[in-house]
């Protein structure tokens, strides 16, 4: 599609400018899944050998430095022939900024009959495929025991790197391995923990134990929480689990952004003890803290649609940013960055997340008064916000690429869509809930959205705003795709708002320009004029571009909009979008692409994480490659629930060990390659706990409905049929 296009290669130019916390750069420390390590390369030409699967290394299970795992280089160095490995530095959305680094760091554990001699060679590959200097790893190996593990440490200016920094780090793509000594026999070593570090690495004498607050189990797994500390630099903290209570096997590591551990036990009646330390960067590790407890149970579908609700609502509100309380684009990734979209479906989440008793109204009315103060000082365009904002400060973030530095419109709507169901949920008499509801009314009067017609008789609506290079990126708002609540709210806008006419002629566009966007990323001529008429999989589309496209677009609009109650003159849209849902269920059942999975209980090809970046997948051959989001399927609970819950119970049951975390499901897994996302992603977690919600009480769809502008807006859209 020509926007995910567009802001995918804006994000390849993103701007660095804000100040955020540093982040380590790990080559490898630890992979979610079995088997072997999508990350990885290993080739050779016989009479040499280097162990693989589809030419990747394996994951070693049973040996680790850091739990759970590490990578196996099991290889012969024969004469006359060769081998070939690396480890490559996987990219996280957002990480941008990373310790000024002096030394290649790394754990070796050499195996029985190790000769020393015939240890690999190491080189770092740069992202163009060029290599620095060979070294032989034997020279920086303090002795050869084996059996242990060593700290290797390699300088950096040993491989003829200097000055290595932000502007430069990540052109260092890989760290490579060849033979040394060719003497044709085989050995097994094991590398674990593989990043670039600071020569001198802060040290803490004394590190505080940490404090547990709880252990909650469920069917499979089960969550323990600590406070966090400030005391120290604590480099990640380890987690050690029992199931006798009395001897004790580390089995995690948590970064310190994170306070919580989910332990996938994958058994329904087991009981599991834990107790947690903090380490330091030069490895010195605190007391043990308390031992906490818990025990799995059985649990029913409704039971499970509690849990996922609560812990993908915890990203917004556990996970949020500090200063605004409002949503991280992504966990990893920018901790200061706060991005508006996912930010108002967080804001519905955490609606739920109060109805449902994850929080008190009153904690839930805090935060609100914490959001609302901020948006109300943030950066704004002729009343809209950025896409992406510093929490800190309220200044915009122009992550996107320095044209991206100024008003977003559609991430506006996404951001008002939330806050106007915001303003009906609290709706007592007290002071507070008073506050909020003046706070947002104050915001929602102000938005231009007349402003972004561009100029006076436009019959379109246009996606961003830049106050030093006004319209440069020029990008018209058409449909089908994720945008219709932009349109509905901006006829909705009180005081500036748009002519109801402008749903037609700009969304709905037939105008021979908007038939040409849509086939030009559709790559189809179906639905070119906003309707369709095909029959795909035994459903006729009334309205869509191709099968339907990925199914963010019936989830982003539809959080608060409800669909039964919305029809224009082509559709009624709980009805297409309910056809959309079941098209590409039947064609991940079909799966003429042969990838893993897929079938009733995996599907839902909508945008995600990749492995080198977000994309969008949808039911075309030409835009699937196997990837598949879990919030495709939970998502469309309204529409699908019974095929929804099969998903939900296949990827938690069968999935569970790398899918399930502290924040729900990961944003996206790959059977085919045998990749999954170490990301939570901030616009993909909301929509499950609102849409699972949607489903089973219509609580969001009920209070966005409720608006009196929202209820104007609709009915002047729909005296046009």
């Amino acid at each position: 599609m020509k926007h995910i296009a567009l802001l995918t290669t804006l994000l390849l130019s993103a701007s660095l400018q804000a100040v955020e916390k540093p982040y380590d750069y790990v080559f490898f420390e630890n992979s979610l899944m079995k088997g072997d390590y999508f990350y990885s390369q290993a080739k050779y030409t016989s009479p040499s050998w280097i162990k693989n699967a589809r030419h990747h290394l394996p994951v070693a299970g049973s040996v680790a430095f850091t739990p759970g795992n590490s990578l196996e280089l099991t290889y012969v160095s024969a004469p006359g022939g060769d081998w070939y490995s690396e480890i490559q530095y996987c990219p996280v959305r957002g990480n941008d900024f990373f310790r000024e680094p002096s030394t290649l760091s790394m754990q070796v554990r050499l195996g029985e009959k190790m000769n020393a001699a015939a240890l690999p060679n190491i080189a770092i590959r740069y992202a163009d495929s060029t290599y620095t200097q060979y070294l032989n790893l034997r020279n920086y190996l303090k002795d050869s025991r084996p059996g242990v593990w060593h700290s290797v440490s390699i300088p950096l200016k040993d491989f003829g790197l200097n000055a290595v920094n932000d502007t430069n780090i990540k052109k260092l793509a890989a760290v490579a391995l060849r033979p040394g000594t060719t003497d044709g026999n085989e050995y097994t070593i094991y590398l674990d923990d593989i990043e670039l570090l600071p020569a001198s690495l802060p040290s803490v004498s004394a590190l505080n134990a940490p404090v547990l607050q709880e252990a909650k189990a469920y069917e499979r797994h089960i969550d323990i929480k600590w406070i966090p500390q400030s005391k120290g630099d604590i480099k990640y903290y380890r987690v050690y689990r029992s199931f006798d209570g009395i001897t004790y096997q580390p089995v995690a590591i948590r970064r310190p952004w994170m306070d919580r551990y989910t332990d996938f036990v994958g058994e329904v009646g087991k009981k599991a003890y834990y107790k947690v330390t903090a380490v330091d960067y030069a490895l010195n590790e605190s007391n043990d803290s308390q031992t906490v407890s818990a025990t799995t149970y059985p649990m029913t579908d409704e039971q499970l649609l509690d849990m996922v609700q609560e812990a993908n609502f915890r990203y917004y509100w556990e996970g949020a940013e500090p200063n605004s309380g409002l949503a991280r684009e992504n966990i990893p990734g920018r901790n200061d960055m706060i991005a508006t979209g996912a930010s108002g479906f967080g804001v519905m989440a955490i609606v739920a997340g109060i109805e449902r008793g994850f929080i008190t109204r009153e904690e839930g009315v805090q935060r609100f008064l914490k959001i609302t103060s901020f948006l109300e000082k943030a950066d704004k365009y002729h009343g809209a916000v950025s896409h992406f904002i510093d929490g800190a400060t309220g200044k915009t973030v122009a992550f996107f690429g320095p044209k991206d530095n100024g008003g977003d419109l559609v991430e506006t709507s996404f951001l008002f869509q939330g806050l106007l169901t915001a303003r009906q949920y609290f709706d007592q008499a007290d002071d507070k809930e008073k506050q909020i509801r003046k706070s947002i009314d104050n915001l929602w009067k102000n938005v231009e959205w007349s402003w972004y017609k561009q100029f006076k008789d436009s019959p379109y609506l246009y996606w961003h705003w830049s106050p030093d290079q006004a319209w440069v990126i020029n990008h018209k708002l058409i449909g089908w795709n994720e945008t219709m609540i932009t349109y509905l709210l901006a006829i909705m806008g009180p005081k500036y708002g748009i002519s109801p006419e402008m749903y037609y002629s700009g969304w709905a566009s037939q105008e021979e320009y908007a038939q040409e966007y849509r086939a030009d990323w559709g790559r189809v001529e179906d639905g070119k004029m906003y309707t369709n008429g095909n029959t795909y999989y035994g459903e006729n589309l009334k309205v869509g571009v191709s099968k339907g496209g990925p199914l963010f677009f019936i989830h982003y609009s539809y959080l608060g909009l409800d669909p039964h109650k919305f029809t224009d003159k082509y559709t009624n849209y709980f009805e297409n979008n309910q056809r959309m849902t079941k098209i590409n269920q039947r064609y991940c059942i079909e799966n003429q692409g042969g990838y893993v999975g897929y079938g009733e209980d995996c599907w839902g090809l909508t945008a995600s994480d990749f492995a080198w970046n977000y994309q969008a997948q949808e039911p075309m051959p030409h835009r699937d490659n196997g990837t598949m989001a879990p919030t495709g399927a939970l998502a469309s609970f309204p529409y699908t629930p019974d095929a929804s819950m099969k998903a939900l119970r296949n990827y938690y049951r069968n999935y569970g060990s790398f899918l399930w975390g502290e924040y729900g499901f990961r944003d996206a897994f790959n059977l085919t390659v045998n990749w999954v996302s170490p990301l939570f992603m901030g616009l993909n977690q909301a929509p499950v706990t609102v849409m699972v919600e949607n489903y089973r009480t219509n609580l969001l769809w009920n209070l966005f409905m409720s608006h009196p502008d929202v209820q104007k807006g609709i009915q002047s859209i729909e005296s046009l049929k």
